[in-house]
């Protein structure tokens, strides 16, 4: 009597691996980790270098006491929140917060009104559109400090530009840059004309996404063209519009050169913002007060950091959307 003999099923069997595989998968995974780190070492100590210490010293600047000899030695003694108290007691807080409010939010509104209207323009495809669009790509090309100048040629009181056209409709000088009254306002039109093309660019790119077959449709349908503008235009531009408005947000809080060179703030405190009020208490006197400026912009960091975390999530949640 033979007993037949019953073979174990492929998926069964224990297939004994060759020795030395384990060690050597082992080998090329650390090799993998470690060429992985050597490509991203390089950005590690760059953005310690230049984020994380510059950070760090604000930080310590803002908690102890400095004065000139002390930030030299370094001996300087720890003060807690005090400098952040003397701040906010301080009664250039209270106006240099409402114009970096107002310089912030009423700049973006236009920028982004502006820049809107203009990309649905261009999104028409005429002859002239590319030229057109790279003209208005100048004021974002430009050297900061050139345009602050250019616009604090145009707008001085004696000799500027506006006011030579001004006084052609019989409109008395307006002291631009010189009157409490309009100081604030000069800069924020020359912060909306430096903005208006990063509005531009992004939202005319988001534009070109949207199907032509859309707009055909709705046109066959007789809707007009404020129609379509309302109903398929913005709506669909939403979340390009969501991080163009968010990106100008952290983008104009810290503005600082451009309203330094135009009107350093004055006159008095009529265009102070948290940056340039910064900039003052630390660098602007003979007798430099290093941990209030440093507590003032790290309150202006911390709102620029609430609306950065504002914009990553935005972000996420598009993504999540379009998965």
């Amino acid at each position: 009597m033979t007993i037949a003999r019953v073979e174990r099923p492929a998926r069964d069997r224990v297939v004994p691996k060759a020795a030395g595989s384990l060690p050597l998968q082992r080998r090329q995974r650390r090799r993998t980790r470690l060429t992985a780190f050597a490509f991203v070492a390089p950005l590690l100590v760059y953005l310690a270098a230049f984020y994380v210490y510059p950070l760090y010293r604000n930080l310590d600047l803002s908690l102890r006491d400095y004065t000139v000899r002390s930030f030299v030695s370094g001996d300087a003694p720890f003060s807690g929140w005090d400098n952040f108290q003397k701040v906010l007691d301080d009664p250039t807080f209270g106006p240099a917060m409402r114009h970096t409010m107002i310089f912030t939010f009423v700049s973006i509104a236009f920028q982004y009104v502006i820049g809107l209207a203009l990309a649905v323009f261009f999104n028409r495809h005429f002859r002239l559109a590319p030229t057109l669009r790279a003209l208005f790509l100048i004021p974002w090309l430009l050297p900061l400090i050139v345009s602050a100048s250019s616009w604090s040629w145009m707008l001085n009181s004696e000799s500027g530009v506006v006011n030579y056209f001004l006084h052609f409709f019989g409109v008395d000088p307006v002291g631009w840059l010189t009157s409490p009254d309009w100081a604030l306002t000069s800069v924020i039109i020359a912060n909306i004309w430096i903005g208006i093309p990063f509005n531009l660019v992004i939202l005319y790119s988001g534009l070109q996404n949207i199907p032509g077959e859309l707009y055909e449709a709705a046109s066959l349908d007789g809707a007009s063209a404020w129609q379509q503008f309302r109903r398929i235009t913005f709506p669909l531009l939403r979340p390009v519009s969501a991080i163009t408005l968010l990106l100008g947000l952290v983008y104009t809080l810290k503005v600082f050169d451009l309203i330094w060179i135009m009107t350093k703030g004055g006159p008095g405190d009529a265009s102070s913002t948290l940056a340039t009020w910064s900039y003052q208490l630390g660098f602007g006197s003979l007798l430099p007060k290093f941990g209030p400026g440093a507590a003032v912009g790290n309150i202006l960091i911390l709102m620029a950091l609430v609306f950065g975390l504002l914009y990553i999530r935005v972000q996420s949640g598009q993504r999540r959307q379009e998965t």
